[in-house]
């Protein structure tokens, strides 16, 4: 029965390991105007191979197998049919996804045999009325092997120097002959090999991976020295095993060959490029836009030139709430004699570009761009010491009994929160800075095929790098999102919003209110960046359906935390945005 068993499971893996991924045509492809050729680019699924002794691979390691022969049916003693074996082998990875390798192996087969045959030895013993020998046989084994990486035929080629898909599963069948020896036989006979091996990676070079194997090797029914078997036609080892695999250089593909007079097509643009002789270079440059709560920029995005106030401006380096009283002397009379300022009118104060709004000493610009938050005192002292500077009192934003001491939505304002607390930024984690990428990157988990910028960094490169924005980028990083903003193509922008499930209604509904509440803050936020990003010179180029706001199923994360203001709270209230080039 446990030959039974082991064989079907061989039987299944072989078609398993027969069906691969469908072949997904790139809809951003090279062709050649020399022989019309299409070349893989960014496609997955295709790779140009490689000359002959480029991806070769040697490999070894150490087991054991269980023996399941002919006549040991019926002995209770099968802890003497375990036996170690070495493997050692030298291979070939013709593509990612398939490939070939010899393999040679020596060990030992021992079990029980119901006659004396030439494999058998000591003393004769009785169990259920019968009458059995220990039996054992020593060999050599070498084969020839294909061998399919499941991994990447399902997910693709995951590219040179990727940290995807360290860990693969490799299936492999082959036919060997197998060499009897120790043994006045020395016969030999032909063998099957089937074998289901893990590798884990030890670096994204895939140069070294540990390997650990489940195989079976079948041979004809006379291994063990008797014809025919009650069960199955053969005889065989089942065993496990584990070893390493050292993968010589060249040891990854490209996705395309040089190419004269390449002409790009993209399912967007077509347009003629310049002679090159290398591949273009294709990459996603990934960078989140953290707001604070109850704001999306909706009511504040630039959808006309000389928009009063700039949701992303006042994000990079606007102030407390952007907003002022129109009378100054009413302001000043009631600071003096301690009364109240809610009954004031107040007005926008316009946003300016980083490096245009002069610095105000004791004033931080822009949210989260610094470790200092940006809601300011509401103490006379501090709103006279800022009128001094400026000519004006700044005010926080009144709304049905709410203070808002940062910028709000319009439709938002009037929503109760749990706590005074949480209507002023009492702290900063410098979340859109190029400081603070460390814990963006721990929390927001960006993409393993992407460069991860700051917005500050964006901001700097498509607007300007001066002010306060100059000192919460990177000026590395900002040269290099130049060079590509300047030199490459931008193929498409992909933006998603999330908003957090923080909601204090109490009315009818509340559950389903508060989730709709936080959806359309999400999907807000997202369409925010993307008009500022549409709108900017250096994007002038794209298409305005190569910029998308990928609305999310479920855009609202889950928190109980009843701060606003905590970094569980701040990091999901943002938006993540992809663009996608190449440079030629």
């Amino acid at each position: 029965m446990r030959k039974f068993v082991w064989s079907m499971l061989m039987l299944l893996s072989v078609g398993w390991g027969s069906a691969s991924a469908q072949e997904i045509v790139s809809s951003d492809t090279t062709v050649c105007e020399v022989n019309q050729t299409p070349q893989p680019t960014d496609d997955h699924y295709r790779v140009v191979t490689n000359r002959f002794w480029d991806n070769w691979f040697i490999m070894g390691a150490v087991g054991g197998h269980m023996f399941a022969g002919d006549g040991c049916q019926g002995v209770s003693k099968m802890g003497e049919h375990y036996s170690p074996d070495f493997y050692m082998g030298l291979g070939k990875w013709f593509t990612p996804g398939i490939g070939a390798r010899v393999q040679f192996g020596v060990g030992r087969s021992q079990g029980h045999s119901d006659f004396e045959s030439v494999f058998a030895y000591g003393e004769p013993f009785i169990e259920n009325g019968k009458e059995y020998w220990r039996a054992k046989t020593d060999w050599w084994d070498i084969s020839a092997q294909a061998m399919f990486n499941l991994s990447r035929l399902i997910y693709g080629y995951e590219g040179k120097n990727s940290e995807r898909l360290k860990n693969q599963f490799i299936f492999t069948v082959g036919i060997g002959g197998v060499h009897h020896f120790n043994t006045p036989a020395r016969r030999n006979e032909w063998s099957g090999h089937f074998e289901l091996q893990y590798s884990r990676f030890f670096s994204k070079k895939k140069d070294w991976s540990l390997d650990f194997k489940l195989h079976s090797i079948l041979y004809q029914t006379n291994f063990d020295g008797k014809i025919g078997g009650q069960y199955t036609p053969w005889d065989a080892n089942h065993g496990v095993a584990v070893g390493f695999t050292y993968y010589f250089k060249k040891r990854h593909w490209d996705r395309c060959l040089p190419c004269e007079n390449p002409v790009y097509i993209n399912n967007v643009i077509a347009a003629p490029a310049t002679i090159v002789n290398e591949c273009p270079e294709y990459g996603v440059l990934e960078f989140y836009v953290f707001f604070p709560n109850n704001y999306s920029g909706r009511n504040d995005a630039p959808t006309m030139v000389d928009a009063p106030v700039n949701a992303i401006d006042y994000l990079a380096s606007g102030i407390f709430t952007q907003t002022k009283f129109d009378n100054t002397d009413a302001v000043a009379q009631r600071l003096a004699s301690g009364a109240s300022l809610s009954g004031l009118k107040t007005s926008d104060i316009p946003t300016q570009k980083a490096g245009e709004a002069p610095e105000i000493a004791g004033v931080t610009r822009g949210y989260e761009m610094s470790l200092s938050p940006i809601s300011l005192s509401m103490d006379a002292e501090s709103m006279n010491r800022f009128k001094e500077q400026t000519g004006y009192y700044y005010a926080p934003m009144y709304c049905q009994g709410n203070i808002w001491h940062y910028r709000v939505d319009t439709e938002t304002a009037m929503q109760k929160l749990i706590s005074e607390d949480n209507y002023k930024e009492g702290q900063s984690f410098g979340l859109n800075a190029h400081s603070g990428l460390g814990i963006v990157e721990q929390n927001m988990r960006p993409g393993a095929d992407s460069k991860l910028v700051s917005f500050a960094d964006i901001y700097a490169a498509v607007e300007n790098n001066k002010g306060n924005v100059a000192l919460a980028s990177d000026s590395a990083t900002v040269g290099r999102l130049n060079e590509i903003f300047e030199k490459g193509r931008l193929l498409y922008v992909v933006a998603e919003g999330l908003a957090t499930s923080q909601d204090n209604y109490i009315g009818e509904n509340a559950e389903e209110i508060g989730l709709e509440r936080n959806k359309k803050l999400a999907y807000n936020r997202a369409f925010t960046v993307v008009n500022w990003l549409k709108t900017n010179p250096k994007f002038k180029n794209m298409p305005g359906n190569a910029f998308l706001v990928n609305a999310l199923v479920n855009p609202v994360v889950e928190l109980n935390d009843e701060s606003v203001q905590g970094l569980n709270a701040k990091v999901k209230r943002s938006v993540k945005v992809r663009i996608f080039y190449a440079i030629d």
